[in-house]
């Protein structure tokens, strides 16, 4: 973070399990300010803890007149994803609150939207680049996230060229951390003796970006900003299967992964990061510490007990 000192930097959905260790470490160089819904005071008690300012805004419907127009950078990693498939509000916060936000901030340097990998067309263990077919990959698990994803991406392709804001759209893979994440979730299962759901078109792979990288990767996301937006996979440089990840926190937890293998899940998402290499650089944590240092830091006890 150390390109990033002195800025005026809003990050949105900053309590999220990604965008809070960005905030927190980009607080202590910057003047950040966190947007989002705020409905949990615990969670804006958080965030101020750590020197963020926060502003309670629905990107849905509210005005955007209390949100700072003179900042540097905007963060946008805020995300609505209704398990009842509401794509009326859906679309609305995601999509076009995206491109109401841009037009707030259109005096930005740069704005980073967050997307995800799970805007593409599944593909089985075919490694995915940015110019690979678009698709609706996580319905089965999340009605209106991939749809609402590449809306969003539209939009801020639009914003982009409407308004000249150099734009980044990172698609990320599996981050994970001390934070929680995806890995973390299997390690919870795993610990309470539950089955962890996989899909039957084993191996289950992908790419997990532990947060020291992801954290890293967010002046040079900023830096590669452009009009019209720079498109590029955000994931960690090692594919590795999710059989492989729970069972290597397997042995350090001493517990032993139950795999319940079912066509009612999402399947592999193998991400190509040769254009991320090019742009930003390679992930620099090997899965296998990140793993180790995710069960340390969230279940400390159960380190010390194997």
């Amino acid at each position: 973070m150390e390109a990033l000192r002195g800025k005026k930097i809003l990050v949105t959905g900053p309590g999220g399990q990604v965008a809070f260790p960005i905030a927190r470490e980009l607080a202590k160089e910057n003047q950040v300010i966190g947007l989002a819904r705020f409905r949990r005071a615990e969670e804006r008690a958080r965030l101020e803890e750590v020197g963020v300012r926060c502003v309670a805004v629905d990107l849905a419907d509210d005005s955007l007149e209390g949100v700072p127009d003179d900042v540097d950078y905007v963060l946008h990693f805020a995300v609505v994803k209704s398990l009842d498939g509401n794509f009326d509000y859906d679309l609305s916060a995601n999509a076009e609150g995206t491109g109401r936000l841009m037009e707030r901030c259109r005096r930005a340097r740069a704005f980073l939207y967050c997307s995800s990998t799970g805007v593409y067309e599944p593909a089985g263990h075919q490694p995915l680049k940015e110019t690979d077919p678009l698709g609706d990959n996580h319905r089965i698990l999340m009605p209106t996230y991939s749809i609402s994803k590449i809306a969003a991406e539209t939009m801020v392709r639009f914003g982009a060229r409407q308004w000249r804001v150099p734009a980044t759209i990172a698609r990320l893979n599996v981050p994970y951390g001390a934070n929680g994440g995806w890995p973390s979730l299997h390690l919870d299962w795993m610990l309470a003796g539950q089955a962890i759901p996989v899909h039957v078109d084993r191996p289950n792979l992908y790419n997990p970006i532990f947060e020291d990288d992801y954290i890293a990767h967010i002046p040079k996301l900023l830096d590669v900003a452009s009009v019209p937006a720079t498109i590029v996979n955000w994931a960690g440089s090692e594919p590795v299967a999710i059989e492989e990840w729970c069972d290597y926190l397997g042995e350090l937890a001493g517990r032993k992964p139950s795999f319940l293998y079912t066509d009612r899940t999402i399947s592999s998402v193998v991400t190509d990061v040769t254009r991320m290499h090019e742009l930003i650089g390679p992930t620099r944590v090997a899965w296998r510490d990140g793993m180790c240092r995710m069960l340390e830091a969230r279940h400390p006890e159960v380190t010390r007990s194997a």
